[in-house]
């Protein structure tokens, strides 16, 4: 699959690339002992999230990922003028990040779960057309697992209807590697969809899991690595190469956090010119 046949391009950015263009975050949680109030971990910032749609566009990516915690409001009249700023710049919204919540904690599990669902509405509010939810923070016990898969199965139905896909990803230790990932999808019949992430397994054993659970991906958070050097090369290309080899040809998502560019566009372009160059060279190389 190339840019031009897939809706809005192949590439997308997380505004989780964007910290310090943003500055302020809403940790929104279902534990009502924290508090969503804003905080300033990166500063004030110097863009507001409705800014970030005609960015993308004026930088020829046409699909944005929207962490939770980076919504100042919840209130419709807000997530409107989200969706507007969407629609006036061309961009698709790909994917609202729910970026707290534990389905697979034995206590807490089912609180989090609900409080998961709560966030379709605001998915589809925003014209998301993927949630990422975390399928579990605790070890890959066979009890946790199927906790994660019944409260993840539940959330897919509470979903139906939506326009909204359920996703989860290769994160955090209950899906630390290819065998927990596989068992949760198989679990959960083609329900809840993957967006594998490149960066959240360690080398070198993370390029045969990407190759094992990228065919099954429908979502990809290309992560780079950055070193004193700038991007690990080695590491993106073996990573895309995993990709490949898996074939998938699904969008990705350009995940940029580290302090090597004081501009967070140049480390995000600088991996979007990478990805570009990798696929021209294997067309070439098929003829």
């Amino acid at each position: 699959m190339t840019e031009g046949n897939m809706e809005n391009g192949r590439f997308a950015v997380s505004t989780w690339s964007l910290h310090r263009l943003l500055g302020a975050v809403y940790p929104y949680s279902p534990d009502p002992d924290k508090s969503a109030a804003r905080k300033e971990p990166y500063g004030p910032g110097r863009s507001s999230l409705t800014e970030i749609p005609a960015q993308l566009a004026n930088r020829g990516i046409g699909r944005l990922e929207i962490c939770s915690f980076h919504l100042p409001s919840l209130d419709r009249a807000y997530l409107a003028e989200m969706r507007a700023a969407l629609q006036d710049a061309d961009i698709l919204a790909q994917t609202l990040l729910v970026e707290d919540g534990d389905p697979s904690h034995p206590d807490t599990g089912q609180r989090d779960i609900r409080w998961i669902a709560g966030w379709i509405e605001i998915a589809q509010a925003l014209g998301a057309k993927n949630m990422r939810v975390i399928a579990g923070k605790q070890a890959p016990t066979a009890g946790n697992l199927e906790r994660a898969a019944d409260h993840l199965g539940w959330l897919a139905k509470q979903a139906d209807n939506s326009g909204v896909r359920v996703v989860t990803e290769n994160w955090f230790e209950l899906l630390a590697s290819p065998k927990q990932t596989n068992w949760l999808l198989d679990a959960l019949q083609d329900k809840v969809g993957l967006n594998g992430d490149l960066g959240n397994w360690p080398a070198p054993e993370k390029y045969a899991g990407l190759c094992d659970i990228m065919r099954r991906a429908e979502l990809c958070h290309a992560k780079a690595d950055f070193n004193g050097s700038g991007l690990n090369s080695v590491d993106y290309r073996k990573c895309l190469e995993a990709c490949r080899s898996a074939g998938y040809s699904g969008p990705y998502t350009l995940i940029y956090d580290s302090p090597f560019f004081a501009d967070e566009w140049d480390g995000i372009l600088l991996e979007k010119a990478f990805i570009e160059d990798f696929h021209q060279e294997k067309q070439r190389a098929a003829g």
